[in-house]
Order: C-alpha cells, then sequence, then structure tokens
C-alpha cells in the first residue's frame, strides 16, 4: 500500500534494534549498551555483559507497555517469566540503563533534505521514568547552548540518515561530564519518524502548527515553501506535566517507572521555570504546602545528592523528617533530621505519621521490586491523605523551586504570546 510522507522502511530501521544499531554507527552518535534476548538464558546472558541496572521492554511497543527496569538476576527471570512472551518476530530488548542523567525530548520535522528542529525539551524528572509520564520544560532549564547545539546535529543526522519526511521525535538522555570540554555526554534512547504525543504542547509553546507544516511535507510542500526553515526558541518558559487517574484507583502504586501511567496533560506558562511548572502543577491538581513537616526517603544511589532538596526544604521553612540512611547523608551536610522508622522497622513508623496527618510534603525514591513494594503504602497513604509528594528527587528539587516562587499572580494568554 502507498504510503505518503516517511517510508516503512525508515519506519522499521528505526524499530528494529540492530538495523538501527547501524543507523547510530552511520552518524557516529552513542547508545547505552545494549542486547536482544530470545529466551531467559540470552536474557540473563546478555544482562551480564552490559552490567545492571538494565531496562528491559518487548519489542514494538508503545506507552513504555511491559517495560521495567530490573536490578538483578531473579529479577530479569521474573520478567520473562510474568511480563512477556517473547519469539523470534518480537524479542525482549535489554538497555544499560542511565543513572542519574537528565532526558531530553527533540520533536524536528523534515521534508527529506532540510531538517528543523520544533523543540528541545528537557524532561524535569532524571532518565528512567517514561517521558509520557515526566515533567518537561520547553526552553530547557539547565542544558547549556553548547550542549543543546550538539542536540540538534544528532537529531539533524539521524533525520536525514533515516530519510524521514513529516515529524520525528527523539528521546536522548544526557549523563555526566562528557568529551572535549562539554558538559554532558549525549546518548540516543529512541527514535520515533512519526507523530509525538508532545505536537500539540509544542505547537502552543512556538505558534506554529507543526502537524499542519508535516502534513505539507509528506504531501510534497518543502519546508522552505513553506517558510518554516528555522527554530523558534520561545521567550516565555513552558513546563508540561501530566495528570494521573491514581485517586480513582485506591489499591494501585503511584511511583514513577517506564511504563506510561498518565491519562492527560496541562500546561503552565511563565517567565521563569519556577512560575511555569507552578502553574502546571496547579492545573494538574498538585497544592504545595506553604511549610509544616516534610518526609524525605531517597534510595542509595540518591543519597550523594539529596542534600540540595534537604537544604532547601529547610531555607523554605521545613522541618524534615527522615529514614536513617536519607538522615545520615543529610547529617553529613548540616542539615538536621528526626529520625523515623520505614515500614519494615517496627512502630510507631513513617505509615503511623501519615495516618496522624503529621506530614505535608514527601520525597520518596526507590529502587529494587522489594524496596518498591515495602514502600508502596506510604505513596498509597499521601494519596489517600492528599499529601503532595514526588518519587523522583529531580522532582523534589522542582517542588522547592514552585514554593520558592510563591503565590501565582501573572496570566498570560497565548495570544498574546505569539
Amino acid at each position: 500500500v502507498p504510503i505518503i510522507g516517511t517510508s516503512a522502511d525508515a519506519i522499521d530501521r528505526a524499530e528494529d534494534r540492530e538495523r538501527f544499531q547501524a543507523v547510530i554507527d552511520a552518524a557516529g552518535l552513542r547508545q547505552p549498551s545494549n542486547r536482544t534476548a530470545l529466551d531467559v538464558a540470552s536474557g540473563v546472558k546478555a544482562a551480564e555483559e552490559i552490567g545492571y541496572p538494565i531496562v528491559v521492554r518487548p519489542s514494538y511497543v508503545l506507552g513504555g507497555r511491559a517495560m521495567e527496569i530490573v536490578y538483578d538476576e531473579q529479577e530479569l527471570k521474573r520478567y520473562f517469566a510474568d511480563a512477556v512472551d517473547v519469539s523470534n518476530s518480537a524479542p525482549v530488548l535489554l538497555d544499560r540503563f542511565l543513572d542519574q542523567a537528565v532526558e531530553v525530548d527533540v520533536d524536528a520535522v523534515s521534508d527529506g533534505e532540510r531538517v528543523v528542529i520544533g523543540a528541545i525539551m528537557q524532561h524535569i524528572e532524571q532518565a528512567g521514568v517514561h517521558s509520557g509520564d515526566s515533567a518537561c520544560a520547553l526552553p530547557p532549564f539547565t542544558l547549556s547552548e553548547a550542549l543543546q547545539d550538539d542536540i540538534r546535529a544528532q537529531v539533524r543526522a539521524m533525520a536525514l540518515e533515516l530519510g524521514v519526511v513529516g515529524l520525528m521525535n527523539v528521546q536522548l538522555a544526557v549523563q555526566g561530564n562528557g568529551d572535549g570540554g562539554r558538559d554532558g555526554a549525549i546518548y540516543v534512547l529512541e527514535v520515533n519518524p512519526r507523530a509525538s504525543r508532545t505536537v500539540p504542547f509544542v505547537s502552543k509553546c512556538i505558534g506554529v502548527s507543526l502537524a499542519k507544516v508535516a502534513a505539507r511535507c509528506m504531501a510534497g510542500t518543502s519546508l522552505a515553501e513553506q517558510g518554516f526553515t528555522s527554530e523558534i526558541v520561545p521567550q516565555h518558559v513552558s513546563v508540561k506535566e501530566s495528570v494521573f487517574p491514581f485517586i480513582k484507583f485506591p489499591g494501585v502504586d503511584p511511583i514513577l517507572g517506564p511504563e506510561m501511567k498518565s491519562t492527560g496533560e496541562v500546561m503552565g506558562v511563565g517567565s521563569s521555570f519556577a512560575e511555569a511548572f507552578a502553574k502546571a502543577s496547579l492545573a494538574a491538581g498538585v497544592l504545595f504546602p506553604r511549610g509544616g513537616t516534610a518526609f524525605v526517603s531517597v534510595k542509595p544511589s540518591d543519597q550523594a545528592f539529596v542534600a540540595n532538596v534537604g537544604q532547601q526544604l529547610q531555607d523554605l521553612g521545613f522541618r524534615i523528617i527522615a529514614t536513617r540512611g536519607t538522615a545520615r547523608a543529610l547529617a553529613k551536610a548540616g542539615i538536621e533530621a528526626e529520625v523515623v522508622n520505614k515500614v519494615t522497622e517496627g512502630r510507631p513508623d513513617i505509615s503511623d505519621r501519615l495516618r496522624n496527618d503529621d506530614i505535608d510534603l514527601i520525597v520518596n525514591t526507590t529502587e529494587g521490586r522489594q524496596a518498591i513494594a515495602d514502600s508502596a503504602i506510604i505513596r498509597r497513604l499521601a494519596l489517600r491523605q492528599k499529601v503532595c509528594y514526588t518519587t523522583t528527587l529531580s522532582g523534589g528539587e522542582a517542588f522547592c523551586e514552585a514554593m520558592r516562587h510563591g503565590p501565582i499572580d501573572n496570566v498570560y494568554r497565548l495570544q498574546d504570546l505569539h
């Protein structure tokens, strides 16, 4: 069947693991270490070669369906047994998980010869949270111009290599200190030669309908003929926040991960990231406390970075309570925190404090199947008691910025911004 726009073969090159690796190699780009597996034995062997933790997912899925982060061989075997049906035509994909990385979404449009970046969006949650569940900001709020230029060049190279005609979405991760004095190593997570759920958000931010531009490209009208030949970087800050249905499903754990859980999105616009994020959070039903008691409990890999959130909460007037490991990490930074028992350490524990309405804000990150199960009651109680919470450290930092901003008193109309 003839189709207009990007060819079916180009779509397969982006989706098929081996063919996509060839595209990455041809463009001289980086990917996290990865393998494919057709059964449990080959999966275990591949994981040993990559190194844990790893992200595992079936081939050809949308919304991160059946995607998980696994931390050891036992979890990987359980995944093969319970989560997916594996076959020669649908192998399981295994990727090295990039911890403490910043995830970036890029929308671009191409006519086959010219590529124009629609937007570079920085996720607020770290890599590992599905892009449909993560809040994101446009323009990026911490990425340097040099790094953004590198990202633009990589996206253009991939679009031309694939022969994209129409829209394309690219998801990347920036981790650690990069080469040549740059401030981050860029890894390509996935390329989708199609429209993404971010296209309506981006179009509102830049004042141009990317879907209309892309459709005309697919029908044979070049970008130059349409007068859309360069990226539009807005002067205002826009934040997309996800809306979740957890309150309607009391038994569901609201922790965020690689499998998408959100059912909608809202948008906030401001003159700063803090203002835009505060508005988006309010639209999503999040009400930030003006003080009180904050419970902070983070996974071991986050403890080296928790002092920043702890200091900001203290500066905002919060009294901090924390589990033992987190309290020790905060104490090393000179931040006082009252120790409270985990739910597995004996009563009274944090769940009792929540039931007694002693907690006003929660920053709770965790990893590993057992630790997630043990701490699920904290997140369910937070929902029931209507306590403001986040399950990522970067989300906690964004919360602090929004609370520092204070009341929202400016309203911007899209008609006035473009």
